[in-house]
């Protein structure tokens, strides 16, 4: 037996059939992969026939399904154009004298006679094709050649009529209907075959046969007369398209069966592309679906432009840009040990530093061999390339930035190959110098930045979030307002679930939420009622929207956009896309100067920078705002916010140390040894009061605009000062003793019940009194250093609180109820 026999052999013994996708037909190869990963479930609810090759999808289908025109009877689909009906009825309707509003505005339209499932003749078992026959097409050339001419009631009665059998199919192979007569035809199909064998004589009647539609139906789409692999095809590409949440036209999908008919092609893959551009994008899409589930990652690794979503990433990876031969090579080998090593946008990375091999790649093209032998290359080459990335920088072609990134990734990269042994004999780079390499010595200095500045200054903030109803849609909304109210990066915001808020043990509201760029799963940050009720409200928008899927399921912020099942969120570019619109159309801005502000400068991620100030500014220590921030490493918390010098921040440091409540007793001990949730929140929700800082909620969400014992601080459990407002409460005491004072003496035209209720209360007084003596009391414990010490950080604090009235709390676009509709924001200006 020879080789190819024996193949074919075994190729025979191995196929099998999947009933479910194809009837009566044994599967092998490529075509048995795809049918293994279509799924039964979802051809019965696309409505697949496997034995017809018809899909007939419910018109009720969220993606597959369809209009059906209103007339009554009619199956057909109704016309964009037309809305309430098909072409046909809509012919019809206007015909009988309805204008195009009537027939949109009736509640119901006549429908035309139904069509006759079976021959008038008794018995005969033919249908009528013909729309409005009565009679088979064998019975109706009878009815019309008999002479004398005859009623049809006489035709019927008459004993030399006689029932026909079923007609045999029509001989075009994607047809379902019977043919009419001796032609071997249905009607339509002969009227076709007239037509085309009128317009080329020598047309091959056998090979029109085989690639031309059959008639369509309504509510069906063909994939009769197909090649069985591209109807696998094309079934594996529907299922993933649609469990990818993306809506399936059934004209455009008939359009592309019939073409793919027509082109008679092996694969889908090979199919030509087609004027119309929605079919091009389907044909594009189910192409893509079938290259990915048929993909081997070894085969693509050594294609020129890498599909990465077989990696697991997004987009594509090029190589194009690297000419040599051996670092083209070296550098997908390299690549592919990298890409399991990302997660999301990781892969970004990997696309970076092979960009900066082809930058390489085009110097070492400069040399008189192109650089095609790794073995001619030496340290000489790596200098070369060094002085062009100095000249590129001075003449303004890339910055000092790109630049150092630039030497970063062709030393990640040059390391990495040898660290795979890819310099060895037999390998891509054999005989590559140990001097082709950069050092760090070889990486320029970078410029030493500033303070951080990416934050919004206050009066910014308070417009923008006067004006952050404006912005839409209401999704793109609620993600910037728990960016503002939260400092959460906009990935970990567009990736919440529906069921992100949680409560802690004190009933305080906690946001749930996953910090994608660490990787650390399940963080709690407490938020205030305003932000919890902005997040209630969004879940019910989303529970209504989605009304039958389970909870669990949905995510906070559904992307409008192929996503039936409410589990896609908003992509990235949507926010950055609508949030930049929503900038742009604002009003020119300017800053408490008077000066211009740049909105290039307002971005997502700007939010989280000026909620690291705004809690900075108002003494939060870094310890506390790292955790704030979700960061493990200082280092990166002190990059998002400005400390002005050193000196200032260790001031707000001692003072926020001496913090004592209503009796006076100290308090920040023992804030020292709460839970991590409980110090955060201790952190972060309060607000500034004239001589302390109030932690009652209701007023906190007021920005201090809804005291309920109106500011008789030092009698409610929610105050609590600091040695900085020392002179505060010395300046308060005597306004309290003075106010007594006059009101004491006699004041004409005041009634006895107003005198009372304005004259300062013996208690308060004496409550003022006892927290300043044990203020100063703590104060004379200290000896003379940490005395001085106190003193300068409290003129460093109070010069710092007059220049920047910063209160704590988060600046959202709800307006407060008493005094006046204010934000926080503008209450943190």
């Amino acid at each position: 037996m020879s080789t190819v026999v024996a193949r074919a052999v075994a190729v025979a013994e191995d196929a099998r059939e999947f009933p479910h996708v194809l009837g009566g037909v044994k599967l092998d190869g490529p075509a048995a992969r795809l049918a293994s990963m279509v799924e039964r479930d979802f051809l019965d609810e696309a409505g697949w026939d496997p034995a017809m090759r018809v899909l007939s999808p419910p018109a009720e289908h969220r993606l597959l399904g369809r209009r059906v025109c209103r007339a009554q009877g009619c199956e057909g689909t109704a016309h964009s154009r037309f809305r309430v009906v098909c072409h046909r009825c809509s012919t019809r309707l206007t015909g009988l004298g309805m204008s195009a509003e009537e027939i949109a505005a009736a509640a119901q339209l006549p429908g035309e006679p139904a069509r006759a499932e079976r021959c008038a003749v008794p018995g005969c078992q033919c249908v009528p094709t013909m729309r409005h026959a009565v009679l088979c097409e064998p019975h109706a050339k009878k009815f019309r050649v008999r002479r004398p001419r005859r009623s049809l009631e006489e035709f019927l009665a008459d004993p030399r009529v006689r029932p026909f059998p079923p007609m045999r199919p029509c001989q075009v192979a994607a047809c379902t209907r019977a043919a009419d007569g001796a032609c071997g035809y249905c009607n339509t199909h002969y009227q076709r075959w007239r037509a085309a064998q009128g317009s080329d004589p020598e047309l091959d009647q056998r090979e029109w046969q085989a690639i031309e539609s059959g008639v369509a139906e309504p509510g069906q789409v063909n994939l009769r007369a197909l090649p069985v692999r591209v109807a696998v095809e094309v079934l594996f590409g529907i299922q993933q398209r649609v469990r990818g949440g993306a809506q399936i036209p059934q004209v455009s999908l008939r359009v592309l069966c019939d073409t793919l008919r027509r082109q008679q092609v092996g694969s889908i893959e090979d199919g030509e592309v087609v004027r119309d551009k929605p079919v091009r994008v389907l044909l594009t899409a189910l192409t893509q679906h079938v290259r990915r589930a048929l993909a081997d990652p070894g085969v693509e690794q050594g294609k020129d432009v890498w599909d990465l979503a077989i990696f697991g990433h997004r987009g594509t990876l090029s190589f194009l840009g690297i000419g040599q031969p051996w670092l083209r090579r070296s550098v997908k080998r390299w690549a592919a040990e990298q890409l399991p090593r990302h997660r999301g946008r990781g892969a970004a990375r990997v696309r970076s530093k092979v960009n900066a091999l082809g930058l390489l790649s085009e110097y070492l093209g400069c040399r008189s061999d192109r650089g095609g032998d790794p073995a001619a290359l030496g340290r000489r080459d790596v200098e070369g390339f060094l002085n062009r990335l100095a000249y590129l920088e001075s003449s303004d072609q890339i910055s000092r930035y790109r630049r150092n990134c630039l030497c970063r990734d062709v030393r990640a990269v040059l390391a990495g190959i040898r660290a795979l042994g890819l310099t060895r004999p037999g390998q891509p780079a054999a005989g590559l110098p140990g001097d082709f390499a950069l050092g760090r010595s070889d990486i320029p200095a970078e410029p030493e930045r500033g303070e951080p500045g990416r934050d919004l200054p206050p009066e910014i903030m308070a417009t923008l979030c006067a004006n952050l109803a404006t912005l839409e849609p209401v999704d793109v909304r609620v993600a910037a307002q728990l960016g503002i109210d939260t400092g959460r990066r906009p990935e970990d915001i567009l990736g919440l679930p529906l069921d992100c808020l949680d409560r802690d043990k004190d009933g305080g509201p906690v946001l749930v939420y996953d910090n994608h760029k660490a990787d650390r799963l399940g963080r709690r940050l407490p938020i205030s009622q305003a932000t919890a009720a902005v997040i209630t409200e969004q879940q019910d928008r989303v529970r209504a929207r989605f009304p039958a899927i389970p909870p669990a399921r949905l995510v906070l912020l559904p992307s409008p956009r192929r996503n039936p099942d409410g589990r896609k969120a908003i992509s990235i570019d949507m926010l950055d896309n609508r949030h930049r619109e929503w900038v742009d159309a604002l009003p020119m801005l300017r800053t408490r100067e008077g000066a211009e502000f740049d909105k290039t400068k307002i971005t997502p991620y700007a939010w989280r920078h000026s909620y690291a100030q705004r809690h900075a500014d108002a003494g939060v220590p870094i310890d506390v705002l790292a955790e704030l921030l979700d960061h493990r490493d200082w280092g990166a918390t002190r990059r998002y916010y400005r400390i002005g010098e050193d000196r200032r921040r260790a001031a707000v440091d001692a003072v926020t140390a001496l913090s004592f409540d209503r009796h006076g007793n100290r308090i920040w001990r023992d804030a020292q040894s709460f839970l991590d949730s409980e110090h955060a929140r201790y952190a972060i929700g309060e607000v500034a009061v004239p001589y302390g800082t109030c932690s009652e909620p209701s007023n906190v969400q007021a920005g201090g605009g809804a005291c309920p014992v109106r500011f008789r601080c030092v009698g409610c459990s929610h105050f609590r000062t600091t040695v900085a407002h020392l002179p505060d409460l010395q300046a308060y005491l005597d306004d309290l003793l003075h106010t007594r004072e006059r009101l004491a003496a006699t004041v004409d035209g005041v009634d006895e019940w107003a005198r009372l209720d304005a004259t300062p209360t013996q208690e308060e007084i004496t409550r003022i009194r006892q927290l300043i003596n044990r203020i100063n009391g703590d104060l004379a414990d200290l000896d003379q250093t940490e005395q001085a010490r106190i003193h300068d950080a409290v003129a460093v604090v109070r010069r710092h609180r007059a220049a920047h009235a910063v209160a704590l709390g988060m600046p959202t676009a709800r307006t407060a109820a008493v005094p006046a509709p204010a934000t926080t924001a503008e209450a943190t200006a």
